[in-house]
């Protein structure tokens, strides 16, 4: 199978006539004779950019035989031009051959550290070009072996060895796509290798995924080394998935679980089909709806002691005897909010038995020192006597993985070890038979990226181009004045000049109860309320972008600009974000964002707020959102920000959403009981205004931010109905910005309006 892997030389005489220029010309043409690419450059320009070669090159060829080399390597550029060039390759990649040759310059000539990167040493004329071609190449076609993680290795064996296909997907290697127009146009777009490695597990060489053995897991085990884990499950639908396997592996009917209330809905799904009884720990949030942590205090084994006490659906079960069948947290928050794992753990240790720890959007902090212990599994931290640890991440959301792609990592205590037939039951239980196999070669193509030194570097980039994204965008704030507007970053109030920094500089500080900065100058910027030390951090590569006209206490200033209405305008100039709030809209620096990408965001927030300040029409600015809603075609853009502004302070929904989502919750019956009725067919499909005091029987769920208000089994509250009145008199002034609510029915009466219903319970 062809890749394009070219070998990269450097030499400033590679186009020049001189016997030099010739010579290393004629050793280029006996590579290329042999079926590899050259790449010639005649200087290393930028020495950083020019490194980044490294993930394309199968090997470089460095000359060091310039006019100025001089007998004093201290001092000599072109040894510190040399030394540059190999520490930024070797800083991601600790393989990839590198070879220096020379003419009259021999080893004598270079310091240690520069010698120790090196696979070998070229004099040019004392051997034939042809000789010195194939001893290159060999090198490079062992590295280029050697970085293939096990499951991609024998995938790649696998579609190269050209075998006929009788086995199912029916497409037989993309050739029933062959036969139809279309589907010449789908294998087309999608390539041949796609769909010829596109397999179903009949095939032995590849492994089970079913049975975790072969190429497959050889590569999950390979993947629970590089993260620090025991075992490693590669899972090809997702982490709900995921979520649902370790619940199923650790939870019965009835068992008391502890659950975090800002969960993903997967978690509330585990819930309702292991028929568990769920104890929750409440997180905070600011005004801005941005969702806080919950307090250590929360974690605390009286505290969790007295939540089982006053659950209704707990009478009867001495709290003092109970253990928890397991604890889940989401970490880290969707936007950005981390947990000192290791204070958790010793915390709850020997009280729940299994933790674990959601971290669907973290699976990056275990490669970079800057995360600490805010994350599950570190490679040098002591795991728990008693409590066995798992972590689902999604390796399709912060890392190289595909969509879907997702595993389970574990982590044996000291006195426990996951018994991983048993577990393997529950796996069965949610993956499917027919797996798709390209998920799971991402899965092991990503592990492998994220071997040191690769992975921190590729995550302290990330870190990097966040902490420049803020810089950039504090430096545009302070060129505006106090007198104008601009979109504020969220988090610390004081950054580094410069790199990265220091993780402390990010931990969630100790405030009052009302966010206000204490005496001893420690942050409020995060309005949570009091922190405890050491507890919390903000992720920096999680970016919540504050919008004006909404303060952090939750009163409205007397103009503002709500978020959707500029991530809406970003959406028509080519900018995508990850989720829009009131007044804040969120991204996020994966290892795969570029300095192109987030100063392209930076430009179009500037021409969001020229085309504000000329309050342009409505249908020069977001032509597309008006052809929907033509209603908005008349209005500029200022018209439209301060419409949807007022109504927002009219029904003063930043207090609102803040209450609802921290008010008391009631459940009336266990989850899974509730969501029973939608299958007996006992539900009843009540009109909002007839809410209050009813039973759920499904999640009502608000997007954004995409947090369960109820599960099944819970009651309809005042604070709750009020929110779900409220948008329904706000979709009808604003169309086009209502919030999709999953959980509610809408139906069209009589007079063409939509009314809004909840299933509930049948009374």
């Amino acid at each position: 199978m062809k890749f394009r892997f070219p070998i990269v030389i450097i030499d400033e005489d590679f186009r020049s006539e001189n016997a030099s220029g010739l010579g290393i010309r004629a050793m280029a043409e006996a590579i290329e004779s042999e079926g590899f690419e050259v790449l010639g450059a005649t200087s290393y320009g930028d020495l950083s950019q020019f490194a980044q070669q490294q993930s394309r090159a199968s090997a470089f060829v460095l000359s060091i035989d310039d006019e100025e080399f001089s007998p004093g390597p201290d001092l000599d550029p072109a040894v510190v031009n040399l030394r540059n060039f190999i520490q930024e390759v070797r800083r991601k990649n600790a393989d990839v051959p590198i070879y220096v040759y020379g003419e009259t310059k021999t080893s004598r000539h270079l310091p240690n550290d520069i010698l120790r990167e090196l696979h070998g040493f070229i004099h040019m004329f004392e051997d034939t070009p042809e000789f010195v071609a194939r001893h290159i190449i060999r090198e490079a076609k062992s590295y280029l072996e050697g970085i293939q993680p096990p499951f991609f290795k024998a995938l790649l064996d696998y579609a190269e060895d050209g075998s006929y296909s009788w086995h199912c997907p029916g497409h037989s290697g993309g050739v029933a796509f062959l036969k139809s127009p279309i589907g010449q146009m789908y294998h087309q777009f999608y390539g041949e290798n796609m769909l010829r490695s596109d397999v179903c597990n009949a095939v032995e060489e590849l492994g089970q995924l079913l049975d975790h053995n072969g190429a497959i897991g050889a590569s999950e085990r390979n993947a629970a080394r590089i993260f620090n884990a025991d075992h490693c499950f590669f899972v090809t639908n997702g982490t709900s998935t995921s979520n649902k396997m370790v619940w199923h592996h650790t939870v019965a009917p009835g068992d008391v679980v502890v659950v975090d209330r800002n969960c993903h809905k997967s978690i509330l799904h585990s819930i309702i089909m292991t028929g568990a009884v769920p104890v929750f720990l409440k997180p905070t949030r600011n005004h801005h709806g941005i969702i806080g942590p919950i307090p250590q205090s929360e974690f605390e084994i009286d505290s969790i002691k007295a939540k089982i006490r006053a659950n209704p659906l707990l009478d009867g079960v001495d709290a003092d005897t109970v253990k928890p069948r397991i604890m889940t947290l989401t970490q880290s928050t969707y936007d950005g909010v981390l947990y000192n794992t290791e204070t958790i753990k010793d915390l709850l240790d020997g009280y729940v038995e299994n933790l674990h720890f959601d971290e669907a959007w973290l699976p990056h902090a275990a490669f970079h020192p800057f995360y600490g212990s805010y994350h599950a599994m570190g490679r040098k931290r002591a795991r728990p006597m008693h409590s066995v640890t798992y972590a689902t991440q999604s390796i399709h959301k912060l890392l190289a993985g595909i969509s879907q792609a997702s595993h389970v990592l574990v982590q044996d205590s000291q006195d426990t070890k996951l018994d991983r037939h048993l577990f393997n039951e529950a796996y069965l239980m949610h993956t499917s038979t027919s797996p798709q196999y390209s998920i799971i070669a991402s899965c092991d193509v990503a592990a492998a990226m994220m071997e040191p030194p690769s992975g921190t570097a590729l995550v302290e980039e990330s870190i990097a181009e966040a902490l420049d994204f803020r810089r950039a965008m504090r430096k545009v704030d302070a060129e505006f004045g106090d007198d104008d507007w601009w979109f504020q970053v969220w988090g610390p109030e004081e950054l580094e000049d410069e790199g990265i920094g220091q993780n402390k500089d990010w931990v969630l500080r100790r405030t009052d109860a009302e966010g206000v900065q204490k005496a001893d100058g420690t942050d409020s910027w995060h309005g949570f309320g009091d922190m405890a030390p050491g507890f919390n951090m903000l992720d920096p590569i999680k970016a919540t972008l504050i919008t004006p006209g909404l303060n952090l206490d939750g009163r409205f200033e007397d103009t503002g600009i709500p978020a959707s209405i500029v991530t809406k305008y970003l959406a028509e100039h080519g900018v995508v974000v990850e989720k829009t709030g009131l007044y804040s809209f969120f991204i996020m620096f994966t290892i795969g964002i570029t300095k192109g990408r987030w100063n392209t965001l930076l430009t179009a927030l500037q021409q969001f707020k020229d085309d504000y300040a000329k309050n342009q029409p409505m249908w020069r600015t977001m032509p597309e959102f008006c052809a929907k809603h033509p209603r908005y075609e008349g209005m500029g853009l200022r018209d439209l920000c301060q419409h949807v502004h007022t109504l927002y302070a009219k029904y003063d929904v930043a207090i609102l959403s803040t209450d609802m989502y921290l008010s008391d919750h009631t459940p009336a019956m266990k989850p899974s009981d509730a969501f029973a009725h939608i299958a007996q067919r006992t539900t009843q499909r009540v009109p909002i205004d007839e809410l209050e005091g009813r039973i759920t029987t499904s999640l009502v769920t608000p997007y954004p931010p995409g947090i369960p208000l109820l599960i099944p089994g819970e009651v309809f509250n005042t604070k709750i109905v009020e929110y779900l009145k409220f948008n329904r008199e706000f979709a009808r002034e604003c169309p086009g910005f209502e919030t999709d609510i999953h959980g509610l029915v809408q139906e069209t009466g009589p007079d063409g309006q939509l009314a809004y219903f909840a299933d509930c319970v049948a009374s």
